[in-house]
C-alpha cells in the first residue's frame, strides 16, 4: 500500500500508482474545499477574517495545487492579512505569490499596498514598476504609482525642512558662540509665547526683547532689536512724547527721562549645546530631531547664591555690547527691567531687597 511506503521511494505496483493518485486528488480536493471556505469568510466580514487566513493555510499545506493556483491562495491570505492589517505578513504572502506566478496582477497589487503601508517606498515602487511593465493599463497599479511618487515626494519635501530648520538652529548657536553669547532656560514665555533670535542675510543678529516694569511685572516686547541697536533708539520710540502713558502708571511716573535699564546679573545655568538647539527648534518641523553629536557637557551655572544682582544697562550701549558681557546668562530672549527714579519703588528696587517673583 502507499501510506505503508518509506519517503521518497517511487511506487512500484498498480495498487500504489493508484493508492498515490487517490490521496492526490484527495489532497487537491481538500485544498480547493479550504480555498473555497476561505473565500466564504472573507465575504462575510471582518469578524471572519481569521477564519479566512486559517483555511488559506490549511489549503496552502496540502501542497496538492500548481504554482499558478498556490500563488492565488498565497495571494488570498495576503490580501486578509492587509484588512486584518498585519502588513509585513501580507507583503510576505504577496513576495511568495509572485514567486510561485509572476503574472498574478493581483499578488502584485498586494506587495505595492503592504509596501506602502510599511512604509517601505522603494520597495513599493520597484513592485509597482515591474508589475505596470506586465499589465501597463491596469488602472489600480498606475493609481498607487502616483500615489508612491506623491508620498516619496512630502518625504522628500518634509527631510529638505527639517534639514533647513536644523542648519538654521546650529547657525544660531554657532552665532552665540561666536559672540560669547549665554543662553540659559526660557523665562518668559507665558508673557511672550515662543519667541527666537533670527539671523539676516548679513549675518546679523536680531532679537525679540521682553521689557519688564518691575515695580508691577507687566511687560513690552520689542520684537525686532538688532543687535547693533543701542537701546535708547528703542526708548526714545517707547517712550516718546507722543506715546500714550502705561495704563498702570497713574502717577506718570515713567517718562522718557526718569527712565533706568537693568539686567540681572549672575542668574541662571547656561544651556548645553544640544539644549540650545532643541529650544531653537521648538515650533518647527525639526521640533523631534535630536542632535546626537552635540556635546553632552552638562550646563554651567552663574549664580552666586547671594541674591539677586542688578546691573544698570548703558543706553548708548548696543545690545550686542550687554549680552557679550560674561556676567549675563540670556532667558531665553533678553530681557531687561525698567524703573523709574521718579516713583516710590525705586528706593526698594536700588536697596537690593527686590527680586523678581517666581513665574509658574
Amino acid at each position: 500500500m502507499a501510506l505503508l511506503m518509506e519517503p521518497g521511494s517511487e511506487p512500484q505496483t498498480d495498487e500504489e500508482i493508484f493508492d498515490l493518485q487517490a490521496i492526490s486528488a484527495l489532497k487537491e480536493s481538500s485544498a480547493l474545499e479550504f480555498k473555497e471556505k476561505g473565500n466564504e469568510y472573507v465575504k462575510k466580514g471582518k469578524k471572519h477574517y481569521s477564519d479566512a487566513v486559517d483555511c488559506y493555510t490549511k489549503a496552502i499545506n496540502q501542497n496538492a495545487l500548481t504554482d499558478s493556483e498556490h500563488s492565488i491562495l498565497y495571494s488570498n491570505r495576503a490580501h486578509v492579512n492587509l484588512l486584518l492589517g498585519n502588513h509585513r505578513r501580507a507583503l510576505q504572502d504577496a513576495e511568495k505569490a509572485i514567486e510561485l506566478c509572476q503574472t498574478n496582477v493581483k499578488a502584485h497589487y498586494r506587495a505595492v499596498k503592504a509596501s506602502l503601508s510599511l512604509n517601505l517606498l522603494d520597495e513599493a515602487k520597484s513592485y509597482c514598476e515591474k508589475a505596470l511593465h506586465q499589465f501597463p493599463d491596469n488602472e489600480e497599479l498606475k493609481n498607487l504609482d502616483e500615489k508612491i511618487d506623491s508620498k516619496k515626494s512630502e518625504i522628500e519635501r518634509r527631510e529638505l525642512e527639517v534639514s533647513q530648520a536644523v542648519a538654521a538652529a546650529k547657525g544660531l548657536f554657532s552665532a552665540l558662540e561666536d559672540r560669547q553669547i549665554k543662553l540659559g532656560k526660557a523665562m518668559y514665555q507665558e508673557l511672550t509665547g515662543v519667541k527666537k533670535p533670527m539671523l539676516d542675510k548679513s549675518k546679523i543678529l536680531h532679537w525679540p526683547v521682553i521689557i519688564l516694569y518691575a515695580e508691577v511685572m507687566s511687560s513690552d516686547i520689542i520684537e525686532d532689536f538688532c543687535e547693533t541697536d543701542m537701546f535708547s533708539s528703542h526708548l526714545d520710540i517707547m517712550f516718546s512724547e507722543s506715546s500714550p502713558p502705561l495704563p498702570w502708571d497713574t502717577e506718570n511716573a515713567y517718562t522718557r527721562d526718569a527712565l533706568e535699564l537693568y539686567y540681572e546679573a549672575n542668574s541662571g545655568a547656561c544651556l548645553s549645546k544640544k539644549e540650545v538647539v532643541s529650544y531653537f527648534l521648538q515650533g518647527t518641523v525639526a521640533s523631534k530631531y535630536e542632535d546626537e553629536e552635540a556635546d553632552p557637557t552638562p550646563r554651567t551655572s552663574l549664580s552666586s547664591g547671594n541674591g539677586p544682582k542688578w546691573v544698570r544697562v548703558s543706553e548708548r550701549k548696543t545690545l550686542h555690547d550687554i549680552l557679550k558681557n560674561p556676567d549675563i546668562v540670556v532667558p531665553g530672549i533678553p530681557a531687561f527691567f525698567v524703573v523709574s527714579k521718579k516713583s516710590s519703588f525705586y528706593k526698594e528696587f536700588k536697596s537690593g531687597n527686590w527680586s523678581t517673583p517666581k513665574i509658574a
